[in-house]
């Protein structure tokens, strides 16, 4: 039978001491982003055939375009 698992031993700090995060502001950089963006990490592979976010969208656009036509539900 599993043992019971306390909150203080589940989440207990295993930072290393000289990592000290006593000065760091909680969302400090978050209102740098609208709230409708959404944040995605590509695989280098497409990374590289995409030099920035408007090539990005402009091929996903394309795409959808193109599903659109071959499916209209889409």
């Amino acid at each position: 039978m599993p043992t019971k698992t306390t909150t203080s031993s589940k989440f207990r700090d295993t930072m290393r001491s000289e990592y000290d995060m006593s000065g760091g502001v909680r969302g400090k950089y978050a209102n740098r982003f609208p709230k409708d963006v959404v944040m995605v990490t590509l695989a280098p592979d497409v990374a590289e055939a995409f030099p920035d976010a408007d090539s990005v969208n402009e091929a996903l656009r394309v795409l959808h375009k193109a599903a659109k036509k071959v499916s209209p539900a889409a």
